[in-house]
């Protein structure tokens, strides 16, 4: 059986999806990992004892700085209106509590509306390329959200603005899938995204520096400037450095590219494939796992969106000032341990899901769920007066980003075919929007600064996101039982036909429903 953690291989499926001859040019519309083999032996490289290791420090340095990085300012980006906020924003371009709610969810309108048509068009280009180009636009309309003069000039650019980032996690979980086994990539994903912590740290930093400028613009501007400029600078780093794929990469010599391609066949899943193809796109919008995944992602991101936008505004409300001149601790300086209490946890979250058995990432996403939850209730019952429990629950609400972490995981690992993978991708970031969308709704300018209902509307959506997982985890479960079973009625197949057929699968770009070789994570 096809699993995430080992290299065994399954018995030959009675499948039609699949072409007899054995010489890669003629598996048509295949992997484009194919264009390095003249033939299906010689997919298997073979390693010098270490040189797998080697190949992989290589990778890992090649890859995960630029998303880190990029990731970082990815969330910086977002939480830019929030400082802007404790810094006169509102004030300055008179802003109603209702429009302040609507300039941070338009940002994610922008993105829901380009979310299918950009991870379309990362099948098309080359995706370092095209990645780099996007986060320029970030930075470039973040810095003209400066000039904005009310409520209307500010809506317009959080919407473009939204559009530019819509690439980013569909794009990183592209990369992440076409470099790394299937067991290595929670890890990788968990080190990313961990620059979500890393970034609100910085954040913070950088949030209360920019707000000691005194300069002839308003501090809030300041916010804006910066931070565009730094975004727009890491774009053309990234493509001018950020390799494409393992087929193309200049870093790597032949034989390493080759070796990079080799050590993902056992993930049936391919690493890049430029053909769009219809067929996929109808079978993931009919997938009920991609359903589930699409609701994942909303239901996990209402706490985002109403956190991201509304973190400073909770944390002023304890009792700590913008200003020096209050108190010693300043808002923007508290939310340096949020930053960093994510950081950890979403690096807990992977290092434990390494160490267990395979098949426990749902049940390490529920975990990290929980914490979450308790923070949720916590500040809906500890009281007022009690400002540093009141604090301590705030950071424990941090604690979903590390699930989410677990969830991408699952998609990246359990979805095949490269156009039913971007379509995947859409499909869980569109859910993601909408959360982002529907959750600074939930936080009332009445009900500041305890916004109780959006307090509440974080407990109800751990509480779904929970039954989902379980959900997801039964069906998966369900559907490998099914394979073996179909499998294990064939008899007859020598260990040369198996190993050939599992070639076949792993690059001929066949959706996990097609590849009956192809065994789901859970």
């Amino acid at each position: 059986m096809m699993a995430d953690e080992t290299n065994t291989t399954a018995p030959k499926p009675e499948s039609t999806h699949l072409e007899a001859p054995t010489d890669v040019d003629k598996i048509k519309n295949g992997d484009k990992a194919l264009a390095l083999f003249d033939n299906l032996d010689d997919i298997h490289v073979g390693f010098e004892p270490g040189e797998e290791k080697r190949l992989v420090r290589k990778i890992d340095m090649m890859i995960l700085p630029f998303l880190s990085v990029c990731y970082a300012f990815y969330y910086i980006d977002k939480t830019t209106l929030s400082y802007a906020a404790i810094f006169g924003i509102q004030e300055d371009l008179n802003l109603s509590g209702a429009e302040y709610s609507w300039l941070s969810s338009v940002f994610y309108f922008g993105f829901l509306a380009w979310s299918f048509p950009t991870n379309l068009l990362m099948q098309k280009f080359p995706i370092g390329k095209y990645l780099g180009v996007n986060i320029f636009g970030w930075g470039f309309f973040l810095m003209l959200q400066a000039a904005a003069k009310n409520f209307t000039q500010l809506a317009v650019l959080r919407v473009i603005s939204g559009a530019a980032e819509a690439c980013s996690d569909p794009a990183f979980m592209l990369i992440t899938a076409m470099w790394y086994t299937r067991r290595q990539q929670p890890i990788r994903i968990g080190l990313w995204y961990t620059a979500n912590g890393f970034g609100i740290a910085l954040g913070g930093l950088l949030g209360y520096g920019i707000g000691q400028i005194e300069g002839a613009l308003a501090s809030w501007k300041y916010e804006f400037l910066i931070i565009g400029a730094l975004c727009c600078a890491w774009g053309i780093v990234m493509i001018i450095f950020l390799p494409d794929s393992p087929v193309t990469a200049p870093q790597l010599s032949e034989h390493e590219r080759r070796m990079a391609v080799e050590r993902l066949r056992d993930n049936q899943t391919g690493i890049e494939n430029r053909n769009m193809k219809p067929r996929q796109i109808f079978e993931a919008l009919t997938d009920w796992k991609v359903w589930i995944f699409f609701l994942l992602g909303f239901s996990g991101n209402i706490p985002n969106g109403g956190i991201s936008n509304f973190g400073t505004l909770i944390i002023k409300g304890f009792g700590y000032s913008t200003s020096n001149a209050d108190l010693p601790v300043v808002t923007t300086l508290m939310q340096i341990p949020y930053g960093c209490f994510i950081a950890v946890m979403i690096l807990a979250a992977v290092f434990i899901n390494d160490s267990l058995p395979r098949n426990n990432r749902c049940a390490v996403a529920i975990f990290f769920v929980v914490p979450t939850l308790a923070g949720s209730l916590g500040l809906n019952f500890v009281p007022d007066s009690n400002s540093v429990a009141r604090l301590i629950c705030y950071y424990l609400t941090g604690s979903y980003n590390a699930s989410f972490v677990i969830i991408l995981s699952l998609v990246t690992s359990n979805i095949s075919g490269h156009t039913k993978k971007s379509v995947t991708n859409a499909m869980i970031f569109l859910g993601v929007c909408t959360g982002n969308i529907a959750g600074p709704f939930f936080y009332k300018s009445s009900q500041a600064p305890q916004y109780t209902l959006g307090i509440w509307s974080m407990v109800v959506a751990n509480l779904i996101e929970i039954g989902l997982i379980i959900l997801l985890a039964i069906g998966l479960a369900l559907e490998n039982k099914r394979r073996d079973s179909l499998q294990s009625t064939q008899e007859g197949v020598d260990d040369y036909t198996r190993q050939l057929e599992l070639d076949r699968t792993a690059f001929s770009d066949l959706t996990d429903k097609e590849n009956l070789n192809f065994r789901y994570v859970y």
